[in-house]
């Protein structure tokens, strides 16, 4: 299986390669504009010229089997739009595009051709998130907080705050009937914000600081006087009575952790077997995550 990798940052270095660099059956190709980063990320994999690429004409000449995109976020449209036209199934990072309308017209693109289409919301794969979805979850409380980052808020909530708000998403037992959104913004740039959501017999708070003082994400789950907490994706907390605590493991990967090893497999999984998968239900998360800006953007012009 011919795979490509559209981009060589941070994200694809620390989190897909390490998983991508060692499945069996896979003949990587890696494609950036970049060729000092390009050679090096490449010689540490140990792929041979043939399988490096400056752009992505180049890329798309090898006849991939299937594509992960992990340039940045205002890249996405136009590389999505190639790969999708050329047939190819294709993994993103979140989100597919900063405009709604944009992310809407790529998700008719891959159903017009019937290509797949994934977003990488890994949280759903993480295993101590997927736990909490057996949990009773009457109160969903999730902060994923960050100290002296306030930014432009469409920039915030679609890069960072779309985790929470899809986790949310994922983690809601039931149809929800009511969004609020509260929020700071001084000086054109997002402090905080919180999402609630609203169903029959459950809440769900989704909260984001950028001043917090502390770089942290925690989620709880509580219903019928049970409580599970996890703390940075790797501590899990059981309360009922005596708290009960588990940790991740010593040689636990940190890609497995985050669920993006988890991520990855199913994606290709997919590919193998010539399932089609759909990004209609992460369209959904943009949607909401539209709701969250045009909020804070009212907010702000009343003030």
């Amino acid at each position: 299986m011919k795979v490509g990798c559209i981009g060589l940052g941070d994200i694809a270095q620390k989190a897909y390669l390490p998983v991508l660099g060692v499945q069996p059956g896979i003949e990587l190709h890696l494609q950036t504009r970049t060729p000092a980063t390009l050679d090096r990320v490449a010689d540490s994999l140990h792929l041979p010229p043939a399988r490096r690429h400056g752009d992505l004409e180049a890329l798309l000449a090898q006849d991939l089997d299937a594509a992960f995109v992990h340039a940045p976020t205002a890249a996405h449209p136009e590389i999505v739009t190639r790969l999708l036209e050329a047939g190819v199934p294709t993994y993103v990072d979140k989100p597919l595009a900063y405009d709604l309308g944009e992310s809407e017209r790529l998700v008719r693109l891959a159903e017009e051709r019937n290509v797949g289409l994934a977003v990488g919301f890994n949280r759903r794969h993480a295993p101590a998130y997927a736990q909490c979805a057996e949990h009773p979850r009457e109160l969903i409380l999730m902060q994923k907080n960050r100290t002296g980052l306030p930014e432009e808020p469409r920039t915030m909530v679609l890069d960072d705050f779309i985790h929470v708000v899809d986790t949310l998403r994922f983690l809601v037992p039931g149809p929800v009937d009511d969004v609020t959104v509260r929020a700071r913004a001084e000086e054109g740039l997002l402090h905080h914000v919180v999402l609630q959501l609203a169903g029959d017999g459950f809440t769900a708070l989704g909260v984001m600081n950028r001043l917090s003082g502390s770089s942290e994400e925690i989620l709880e789950v509580s219903g019928q006087d049970t409580k599970r907490q996890v703390v940075n994706l790797a501590e899990v907390i059981d309360h009922k009575g005596q708290p009960t605590v588990r940790r991740r493991g010593d040689w636990v990967p940190v890609a497995r952790q985050r669920g993006i090893e988890q991520a990855v497999l199913v994606f290709l999984d997919a590919v193998r077997s010539g399932k089609v998968l759909s990004a209609r239900d992460a369209l959904a998360t943009h949607e909401l995550c539209e709701r969250v800006v045009q909020a804070i953007q009212e907010r702000s012009a009343a003030a």
